[in-house]
């Protein structure tokens, strides 16, 4: 089985892929500049079950607008809501039985001048 970090990692990415002009990373490539999305963090706690192994999730979206509209940082953190908390994140060979969203925190960057988003959820998983 893949590590559940992974497996669910991929899911969120491919379901935020699938939204038009919608850049998401792990850490961008040098140069790139914004809008984009970065996954800032993925926490793992172990939660066993009875029957199955479970996991919980711990994720931290950073959204990061190409100016000073935190607007526009607001607007991508509702669509990462959107998107990640509907059943389009189905992670292979895991069962999603919880989605949170747990804050959304907004800051325009000092070094930068751009706005972000800091968006955080957690999802409850459990193996097949």
């Amino acid at each position: 089985m893949t590590h559940p970090i992974l497996a669910l990692q991929a899911a969120l990415v491919a379901a935020l892929r699938d939204v038009p002009d919608f850049a998401v990373f792990d850490a961008p490539r040098a140069g790139r500049k914004p809008p984009y999305v970065t996954i800032a963090r993925h926490d793992l706690l172990p939660r066993d079950g009875d029957d199955a192994p479970g996991w919980e999730h711990r994720v931290l979206f950073h959204a990061w607008a190409a100016d000073a509209s935190r607007k526009a940082a607001v607007t991508m953190a509702e669509t990462i809501g959107e998107t990640v908390l509907g059943d389009a994140v189905q992670p292979e060979g895991l069962v999603v039985t919880l989605r949170r969203h747990d804050r959304t925190d907004t800051a325009i960057d000092a070094g930068t001048g751009r706005a972000r988003a800091v968006v955080a959820f957690t999802f409850f998983t459990e193996g097949m």
